[in-house]
């Protein structure tokens, strides 16, 4: 499948890979993936003289070619799978937490299988930044340890992934510990110019003003008051069934309203649950005082809610990309956790989340959110360089697996 192309004087190899998983979807936390890979495969595949064309096993096919203007098949059609394996120079898997048996028994031998396919198709297979675990069916080691033994390249998003697969018979010394994807996703182009006009002026957001306010204490009708107030972004989920998690936020975050005014703006990442979910908690907070809140309208193109969480003084995060989102843009941010993924995120910043789904104080959510609202740059100056020895490692998958594909004529 190798062919040629010129750029220019440069000469670019070019390379058809398939990028299998969750996409199409619509998480915008795994789009977000998608887009960062297609980002840094384009820019890292430069740098090593190779093009590299994607195809993009999703859901929804035609959506994620016209949102990325990429080639897609479906990722459940066995045929169409064969034949752009078949096409292909090789397959990256990732990211995001494809192996694991947490949500479903069905997510390992689906992810496992598409990687054996291609592995029997005689292509180089290559793990993009997973996060692996929790695997609690202790047969499904096989199917990860196969698959990841004859892999080409193994990347994974946090020492525990790392430990994981150590523990189940892959050599360490094999393994790369890198962030996650995300770190590396830009803003949009039109944004940028605006961000940096913020930031020259002391603050890394674009200001509450460039988006719809909502009244004092109510969570629908527009009001200018709202405009000057500090804005908290907030992302949730659901999570325990019996919703006790989410009644301890609400609890947390209506102490907050009535200790302080703020705007509250909810962040649904996943759609329609996330955005289900914020409308309980406003539900349930009741009183805001002098406080408003609202919730955003996510879109489908990821670096559309990264510009949502640049635009925020500070953030409360239980979806891990909108902790990643928080980070990539220095937005001081608490965490709420309810999976190790987000302790071990945290922990690579140097944070520790604010509770659990399990517990949470609200004293201590107040005396934390009003630190961060109130001296963000002391935060920054906290977190700041880790952050950014993040955002530089965040490439280093793509730029493995373009030099590979380079090599492999």
């Amino acid at each position: 499948m190798v062919t040629s192309l010129r750029a220019g004087e440069t000469e670019l190899q070019v390379r058809r890979v398939v990028i299998s998983g969750y996409y199409g979807f619509s998480n915008s936390g795994d789009e977000a993936v998608l887009k960062s890979i297609l980002f840094a495969l384009e820019e890292e595949g430069a740098q090593e003289g190779v093009k590299i064309v994607p195809i993009v096993l999703s859901i929804d096919p035609a959506w994620t070619s016209e949102m990325y203007g990429v080639e897609a098949v479906h990722r459940m059609r066995l045929g169409e799978v064969i034949r752009a394996i078949r096409s292909s120079d090789g397959l990256i898997s990732g990211g995001g937490s494809l192996l694991q048996d947490a949500t479903s028994a069905k997510t390992i031998p689906y992810y496992t299988g598409v990687l054996k396919l291609a592995q029997l198709l005689r292509k180089p297979t290559f793990i993009y930044a997973q996060g692996i675990g929790p695997v609690n069916r202790r047969w499904m080691d096989r199917l990860i340890r196969g698959v990841m033994r004859r892999s080409a390249y193994v990347s994974v998003r946090d020492e525990g992934s790392a430990q994981l697969l150590g523990r189940i018979g892959l050599p360490r010394e094999r393994i790369d510990v890198v962030p996650d994807p995300v770190m590396g996703l830009p803003l949009p182009e039109a944004a940028k110019p605006l961000a940096r006009e913020a930031a020259a002026a002391g603050g890394l957001g674009l200001g509450a003003a460039a988006m719809p306010a909502a009244a004092p204490g109510r969570a629908d009708a527009p009001a200018a008051a709202a405009e000057g107030l500090p804005l908290v972004g907030v992302s949730l989920r659901h999570w325990r069934k019996d919703g006790a998690d989410l009644a301890r936020v609400a609890a947390a975050l209506g102490a907050l309203a009535r200790s302080r005014a703020v705007r509250l703006r909810f962040l649904p990442f996943h759609t329609p649950s996330d955005a289900e979910a914020s409308r309980w908690v406003i539900e349930q907070i009741g009183d805001l005082g002098a406080s408003t809140a609202e919730i955003a309208t996510s879109g489908d193109d990821p670096q559309h809610m990264l510009l949502e969480v640049s635009r925020c003084d500070a953030l409360l995060g239980m979806r891990l990309h909108a902790l990643i989102y928080a980070a990539n843009q220095s937005v001081p941010m608490v965490g709420l956790s309810y999976d190790p993924k987000i302790d071990q995120f945290l922990s690579r910043i140097g944070i520790k989340p604010i509770g659990t789904t399990e517990s949470l104080d609200s004293a201590s959510f107040v005396v934390e959110m009003a630190r961060l609202l109130d001296d963000p740059a002391a935060w920054r100056a906290q977190h700041q360089q880790a952050i950014n020895q993040l955002k530089q490692e965040a490439r280093m998958p793509a730029k493995q697996i373009a030099k590979l594909l380079r090599l492999n004529n």
